[in-house]
């Protein structure tokens, strides 16, 4: 008779409890022994709660044929008892295992029928005395399965979480060992008479998060009874004998199925090796052969079975052994080796369905906390917990893991965990592959929660849990401080305050008493910033220590520390972030400007930690960031104010990129040679200050407050700035133009372009702490005597009629950078016959720049200043490389396209390609040329303010060098070899610029 009513009622009535296949549902339910317990509904609503509804019936439709004295007594303890019939339909509904198991021993759900409050969590004691009637291999099977059910009915019902049954798990083989233990010395008392064995656990029984099913791993260590010592020999071969027999009887196949498999080849040498070894065979085996991984297993050896006191002994004895481990050699790249061995070891196919140890699975997780753990755990005893969860929340406490990191990973380990334990349930079989079926997907996503579409959500969940362990895997386990810390003597890291004076000094430090006091105020007490910084401290100590000056370096650290303590991602981006806490190491360490720079936006740290973080901004979003906060600002000061903080911020990017890309390789970047790395700063720089130039503009405009515009005005760069080849202390070399708007008459246009010209540089010229950006306008026509803003109209006067060699020569550097564009272009195609004329300069011209430039040399050198290492004026310096260029240029530039560019090098290499020089001569010009740039650079970046020749002071000097790519002491070399280039470069100079 159908229940409720019509069969089609019952059909959809079953469809909606989750039922797939309701025909085959409705037959058990009609069946005699269910009809009468089905009835009220009340038992299908709590089938329908399960994981799978049609398996929960069967599975009771089985135990309730096998009740020998009738199912009315579990039918009806169901009826009246929800506990229980939440507990065992659960089960039912999750384990066909365990369905068998009942079907088997039909009376074991009365196990389930009460949980007192003590057996709400047992632990190893408790499981012990429920195995305790076991006295053969069958019997312990029998047990263990009905202790097996509790768990699984507390934990698919939620009364526990996936750590408690994890922990419950691992205590009930603990205990399975020790009845196992037992029941083989009962067997054997001659041999328990004659040694000590102790069982150590390792992998997850060890940690106590064991699986369902999984292998256990234990390692056996033995000593003579006592009374006979010295027979070491008989009491190994009896300790081997009750050891091989305790394995038996947990893994061996009987009528009752199988246990599981006890694995002992975690134990030295592996399978190769004696099952049974003496402590000390252990620890001299550990001492001399055992290899990184064996540590990283021993993490969790923990003793569960035997002679407790010789299972207390053996991990008293190996734990030191575990944390010196991290300082064996390559510790770090063996660790990471091995993770990466293992996942080229899963099979073809099933790389994306491993939950254990598939890229975003368990092992990710595991080999992450674990190497975290060796490297840090050292002096941190707070690290050395065995569960995988313990040791990251540990990690997490102490600053080792971000917190939010930390979550996620506890989050997604538990759901990968609990997902395992679900599949392996099952059927109980040891697997962690994601089942394909569809069927298995949505008992699966059912069982873990996943009511609406279980297939879709549980799938959507995975591959989210997995990419977030991968991508904090990769994040952790890769991460760069790791190895540094690794390679530190043990005693560098928590020194006492001798021991690290002597070290400092050791290192490098001058006054070791200050860095003490920094390392104080920065790690002292038990604050998470505190303990992160103890974590960074030691490997930023050895970075300084590689510099020119490490108390620079210490201090620095010190004072961005202290700017940005209430910011809580600072120094989570140092630990976490790449090679953030390298590089800024290096950039604190390098000079004063990068550290400057820095302390007045120490937020820009962030820009250490992004990979793209140090490339130069392209002109056109730079220019558009200042143009948007100029127009925000309430005042031309704020304004100015504004786009200065742009360009601090910038010039800091640039610095820190060079600084950076010159400590990693010695001078250039990874894959560049010094030439483009020097042309980029160049060309970084140049746009950092047309950018700000073009921002004060507006502001000066703004500032005017025109009902309309009266003019037009264009800035042009010279020099330096406009060759894009700005050094980091280079002043801004511009001239002004402007262009009247139709119908304005030229002296009100005039005395508006003065006006707003005159205010942009009284904005840029503003006190500030930001470094000052000098606009110099002295290479105008007439110079500091001629109007410091010109129409072009009066341009193109002058340069008709007064116009001089030297400035036909200053034109070739000329290039628009701010203001009005077709303005700009208009003047360069107004200057270009100048600059390149048909014929080149007539001879008396040729021969007034040689003479202006042997003036130059004669007048403007600095008193007292060696003319050998002077970058500017002195021998074969810039100056010299210049000049010569530009001949080339004034002659040849009409008939040549090549050489009508601004930049030195470019024109250089032209010159050459064209045969207008030996190529031999062009590259010692580029090299000498290359060479000055980078000591100007240099310089700036160590002092901190700009200077032509090399520092006197000893430190700042070695950290020129340094910056160079020379090794600490080679300072004389550095001279040597500045000489020896510029030296080559006058010879050839004096040729081709006095001589051709």
């Amino acid at each position: 008779m159908p229940v409720g009513g019509r069969k089609d009622s019952r059909f959809g009535q079953l469809l909606r409890r989750g039922f797939t296949d309701p025909t085959a549902a409705g037959r058990l339910l009609d069946d005699p022994v269910l009809r009468a317990a089905a009835a009220d509904g009340v038992l299908l609503d709590a089938l329908g709660a399960t994981a799978d509804p049609d398996l929960a019936l069967r599975g009771l439709a089985r135990l309730a044929e096998a009740q020998s004295r009738g199912p009315a007594l579990l039918l009806d303890t169901l009826a009246a008892a929800k506990p229980l019939r939440d507990r065992l339909l659960a089960v039912l509904g999750a384990s066909e295992g365990l369905a068998d198991h009942l079907a088997r021993h039909p009376d074991d759900w009365q196990s389930l029928v009460a949980f007192e409050t003590a057996d709400l969590h047992p632990g190893t004691q408790e499981f012990e005395a429920a195995l305790a009637p076991a006295a053969d291999a069958d019997a312990l099977r029998v047990h263990y399965r009905r202790a097996l059910l509790t768990i699984a009915a507390r934990d698919i019902t939620g009364t526990t979480g996936f750590a408690e049954t994890a922990a419950e798990l691992a205590d009930l083989a603990t205990a399975t060992l020790r009845t196992a233990l037992r029941i083989a010395s009962d067997a054997a008392p001659e041999d328990a008479a004659r040694c000590r064995l102790a069982v150590i656990g390792m992998g997850k029984c060890g940690g106590r998060e064991l699986n369902y099913v999984s292998d256990v791993d234990v390692i056996f260590v033995a000593e003579p009874a006592e009374g006979t010592e010295g027979a070491e020999g008989p009491a190994l071969q009896a300790a081997t004998r009750l050891a091989a027999h305790m394995m038996r009887l947990c893994s061996e196949t009987t009528a009752e199925g199988t246990i599981w498999p006890v694995d002992a080849n975690l134990r030295p040498e592996g399978r190769n090796g004696p099952l049974v070894r003496t402590l000390s065979s252990h620890l001299a085996y550990y001492r001399r052969w055992a290899k990184t991984w064996e540590f990283q297993a021993l993490l969790k050896a923990r003793p569960v079975a035997g002679d407790a006191a010789l299972g207390d002994d053996y991990r008293a004895a190996v734990a030191p052994l575990v944390w010196q481990a991290v300082e064996r050699e390559n510790f770090v790249p063996d660790v990471q080796q091995m993770r990466r061995r293992v996942e080229e070891s899963i099979p073809a196919g099933q790389a994306e369905r491993e939950l254990k140890l598939g890229p975003g699975g368990l092992r990710d997780v595991e080999f992450a906390v674990q190497l975290l753990q060796l490297v840090h755990g050292r002096t941190d005893t707070s690290l050395r917990a065995a569960t995988t969860l313990d040791a990251l929340g540990a990690l997490a406490a102490g600053g080792y893991v971000g917190r939010q990191d930390a979550g996620s990973l506890d989050a997604s380990y538990r759901f990968l965990r609990t997902a395992e334990h679900r599949i392996q349930l099952y059927r109980l079989r040891r697997t962690h592959l994601m089942p394909t079926d569809d069927a298995d997907l949505r008992r699966l996503g059912r069982s873990l929660g996943f009511s609406g579409e279980p297939v879709h959500e549980l799938t959507a969940a995975w591959r989210r849990h997995t990419a977030v362990v991968r991508r904090l895997h990769e994040k952790l386990f890769y991460r760069p401080l790791l190895d540094a810390v690794a390679r530190l003597d043990a005693g560098q890291v928590g020194l006492g305050q001798d021991a690290a004076r002597e070290r400092l000094v050791a290192l490098g430090y001058a006054d070791p008493v200050a860095a003490l006091r920094h390392l104080g105020a920065l790690a002292s007490g038990v604050s998470r910033k505190a303990a992160i910084q103890r974590t960074l401290l030691p490997v930023l100590l050895d970075r300084f220590a590689d510099s020119a000056d490490p108390d620079a370096g210490l201090l620095g650290f010190r004072k961005v520390s202290d700017a940005l303590g209430t910011s809580p991602w600072y120094l989570r981006l140092l630990r976490d972030e790449g090679a953030a806490a390298e590089n800024l190491a290096r950039v604190l360490s390098a000079g004063r400007l990068a550290p400057d720079l820095l302390l007045r936006a120490p937020e820009a740290v962030a820009l250490l930690g992004d990979p793209a973080g140090l490339a130069p901004r392209p002109l056109p979003a730079l220019g558009q960031e200042i143009q948007a906060a100029v127009r925000r600002a309430d005042t031309p000061e704020g304004a100015v104010a504004a786009a200065r903080g742009v360009r601090r911020r910038e010039l800091f990017r640039t610095a820190a990129a060079d600084i950076v890309g010159a400590y990693a390789t010695g001078g250039a970047s990874a894959d560049e040679a010094p030439g483009p790395v020097l042309d980029r700063v160049g060309d970084a720089l140049t746009d950092i200050n047309a950018a700000t130039v073009a921002g004060a503009l507006t502001a000066a405009f703004a500032a005017r407050a025109e009902p309309e515009p009266l003019t037009r005005i264009a800035v042009i760069a010279m020099g330096r700035f406009g060759g894009h080849e700005l050094s980091y202390g280079s002043d801004a070399d511009v001239i002004f133009v402007h262009d009247p708007l139709p119908g304005v008459p030229e002296q009100r246009a005039a005395e508006a372009a003065f006006a707003i010209v005159n205010e942009m540089i009284r904005l840029l010229q503003l006190p500030s702490v930001d470094p000052p950006l000098l606009v110099d306008a002295d290479l105008r026509p007439e110079g500091r005597s001629g109007p410091l803003v010109r129409s072009l109209a009066s341009f193109a006067a002058y340069y008709r009629r007064w116009s001089l060699t030297w400035e036909s020569q200053a034109l070739l550097r000329a290039e628009p950078v701010a203001g009005d564009a077709d303005l700009g272009e208009r003047f360069i195609g107004l200057i270009d016959p100048l600059r390149h004329p048909p014929g080149g300069p007539a001879e008396e011209a040729v021969r007034e720049i040689r003479r202006l430039k042997a003036r130059m040399e004669a007048e403007r050198m600095p008193r007292g200043a060696d003319p050998t290492t002077h970058t500017k004026l002195g021998r074969g310096g810039l100056s010299d490389i210049e000049w010569t260029v530009q001949l080339l240029q004034l002659r040849y530039g009409h008939e040549l396209p090549a050489l009508r560019t601004t930049r030195t090098r470019r024109a250089l290499a032209a010159a050459a390609a064209a045969g207008l020089l030996d190529a031999a001569d062009a590259e010692v010009l580029d090299e000498a040329w290359l060479l000055a740039s980078r000591v100007r650079n240099a310089v700036m970046l160590v002092r901190g303010r700009p200077q032509d020749t090399f520092p006197a002071d000893t430190r700042e000097s070695a950290a020129v060098a340094r910056y160079l790519g020379y090794e600490p002491g080679e300072v004389g070399r550095m001279l040597d070899d500045y000489r020896r280039t510029t030296r080559r470069a006058r010879a050839v100079v004096e040729r081709l610029f006095y001589e051709g």
